[in-house]
This record gives structure tokens, sequence and C-alpha cells, in this order.
């Protein structure tokens, strides 16, 4: 029998809700490109539920204990003697999700000698120390493509709130004022503008599609190019680099996964290439982007706004200074954790579970690292020495 540990985020501060805005979530047949949704053998849960918190538990209790198996549910991670750490060391899977990672560090790998999958109920596997578990023989999987379609959403949202300064109007509409002059003296039109996107994978490609009908000029780089056709479709122009692309645009959205390559990317160096007066979006990871040069950049005016949902660590602190930095529209990490997202990578989950218990494969469109090597969308996302 195996033991499941699952780190999820905390209840609602009300706790768990008795009823929601909507009864039900649209019907989708599949994901853009032909992948199939996630298919376990049942559910557990109604769709549209919250399941990413403690309570919800991602709907597996029954599934697991009806066949035997231990689940431990808890958000305490991070301090000394946490849950997390106190129930690791004989867990045989540990489930986590990227808005409230639990970190499975090497040295954690190493003493969660029991530990044979690590499973992200999400996208994004960087909080899983891949190197250890190459090493370890541990397999680490994902439910990719879950929620890039939320996250996308979420992009055109925060470059829209940017550019046109809702936020600060929104706010003296709260505060009970008119000052129509302070609401528009930041506040643009998106059309015209270009638009890059650093990363044309599914949240990339799916970012430029929705933008394309605002009549703005959309720009990529990306190690992979997108076929000729949907840059014709699309109108893209491809740039080699990041660095090429970036001085060329008024917006950049972040849309790359953490690997060495992409760290510490948006520093001085880099920021000072862009537009004065240009706008940023990080809805990828915190890290991609230099903490305190995103402050500096936006005290100096060289950056317009900064937006995104992504902190390091997570949760932030409460004096991280992206929370009191001008001109931003930061959440926390809730891009892809909407009610509908979670019933795709809560299903997703319950899916990599059952092959994993049944010792049947696991899809190859869900492996980070499998067999003691990089496997499946992980070979194809990630490099070497990714931390």
């Amino acid at each position: 029998m195996a033991k499941v540990l699952c780190v999820l985020y905390d209840d609602p501060a009300g706790g768990q809700p008795t009823g929601y805005a909507r009864d039900d979530l649209p019907r989708l047949d599949g994901y853009p490109g032909g992948q199939t949704l996630p298919s376990p053998a049942a559910l557990g849960f109604t769709p549209g539920e919250l399941l990413g918190s403690v309570s919800g538990e991602l709907g597996l209790r029954e599934f697991l204990e009806a066949a035997g198996h231990t689940l431990v549910v808890t958000s305490d991670k991070d301090d000394p003697g946490s849950v997390f750490d106190r129930e690791l060391d004989d867990a045989d899977v540990v489930i986590s999700q990227p808005f409230w990672p639990a970190y499975l560090t090497a040295e954690r790998i190493a003493r969660a000698k029991n530990l044979k999958l690590a499973i992200t109920a999400g996208i994004g596997s960087d909080h899983v120390d891949l190197d250890a578990a190459i090493e370890h023989g541990v397999t680490v999987a994902e439910v990719t493509y879950s929620n890039s379609i939320s996250v996308a959403e979420h992009v055109v949202m925060a470059i829209l709130a940017l550019v046109r300064n809702y936020l600060p109007a929104h706010q003296i509409v709260l505060d009970g004022g008119w000052n129509i002059a302070d609401c528009v003296s930041r506040s643009y039109d998106l059309e015209g503008m270009h638009v890059g996107t650093v990363a044309a994978g599914r949240i990339g490609t799916a970012v430029l599609r929705r933008l394309a009908p605002f009549g703005v000029h959309l720009h990529y780089t990306d190690k992979y190019r997108l076929p000729a056709e949907v840059e014709a479709e699309l109108g893209l122009t491809y740039h080699p680099s990041a660095a090429d692309m970036v001085p060329a645009c008024d917006v950049v959205t972040i849309n790359a996964p953490l690997h060495p390559e992409t760290e510490g990317l948006f520093g001085d160096e880099l920021i000072a290439t862009m537009k004065r007066g240009a706008y940023l979006i990080n809805t990828a990871r915190a890290r991609i982007a230099d903490r305190d040069a995103i402050v500096r950049a936006l005290e100096s005016g060289q950056l317009a706004g900064y937006a995104g949902d992504v902190w390091f660590p997570q949760p932030a602190p409460a004096d991280h200074p992206w929370r009191t930095m001008p001109h931003h529209g930061m959440t926390p990490h809730i891009s892809g954790s909407s009610l509908s997202a979670q019933a795709r990578y809560a299903a997703g989950t319950r899916e990599i579970l059952e092959s994993w218990l049944a010792g049947t494969p696991i899809r190859d469109e869900y492996l980070i690292v499998d067999g003691g090597k990089l496997a499946g969308a992980g070979a194809h996302s990630y490099s070497g020495g990714v931390r």
C-alpha cells in the first residue's frame, strides 16, 4: 500500500464554500492541438468545486482509501518541523501545486527513502530538484495543458489591466471618487502596440492567438520556431533571442519554464534595452526576473508596469518588495488555479495515480523525469541542471 502526501494551499478564510457563483462548467472536447483531456476511471468530485485547497483534497481521499492507501493532506510545508517534513520520510508519492509548492530539494529527496513519484497538480515542476529526482530514480509528472489556457487568459487580462490603467481607476471607484484625469493619465490603447512573448509553447501561443484580434503587432522568441503557416496566420515576427526581441516591443510577456538559460534573464541589463515605458508580464516563474531590477525599473520609469502572479518564494513574505512597488498588477499565484482549471488538474492527478498504482505507463506528455532521465514533456521543455 502507498502513502500519498499531498500539499495544497489553505482553505478560504471563511471555510469551504457552501455554494458557487455558477452551477456548472462549460464542456470541453479536448485541448487545442488534439491532446485529450484527463481521463481517469472516475472523478471523485464535482467539476466546479474548490479542489485545490486542503479540504478539497483534489477529490482523492475516497479513491485512495477505498484501495487501502494512505492520504495525508496539509498546507504546512515550509517551517522547521512542518507536517510536510515530518510525513515525507516514508511517503511513496508527493503531490504539490505550483501555486503552493512543496519544494522537493535534493536534501529532501535524499532522505525520502520511499519516494517514487512526485506529481505536480498543474504545470511547471521547477519546485522539484530534477537532477536529484534523476539521481534517485524518482518519477516526476505533471498535468500538462491542464491550466495553460487559464494562464493565457490571465496574461491577456494583466496586459489590458496595465495598459488601460484599470486597477488604479477601479480603486478610485472603491474610494468614492470620480477622478477621471487621474484614471486616464496613464491609460493607453493596446491597439497598434508591439507585443512579444518569451517562449511560444502552449501558453505563449495561446496568448498570441488571443491578442491577434486586438490589432497588435505580434513577436515571439523560442528555441523551437513555430511552423511557417502559424507565423503567417498570426502575422508573427520571429526573433532568435529575447535580447533581440525586447527592444522592439511595447509589451513583453514571459511564458518560459525556469531553467539555467532563463533564470535571471530579465535583469538590469536586458530591461535597459526595452522601450522606456514598456510593460512586462510574468506568469511563468519569478526567478526569470531579477526581483530588485524589476523594482528599480518601475521606480525609474523604464518599465511602465509589471504584472503577474509568480513570486519567489511562494507564498511571498509580507515584506516582499513586489507588494509595494509602483505600477504593478501582482496577484497571488492564481492564474492557473481557476475552478475550471482545478477540475482538469485534479482529474489529471488522479489519472497519473491510477496509472502508477496499476503499474501501467503514465502518459508520455505528463512525464518530466522517468527512468533516471528527462522524459516526455520534460525532455522538450527543460535542459539539464534544472533546479
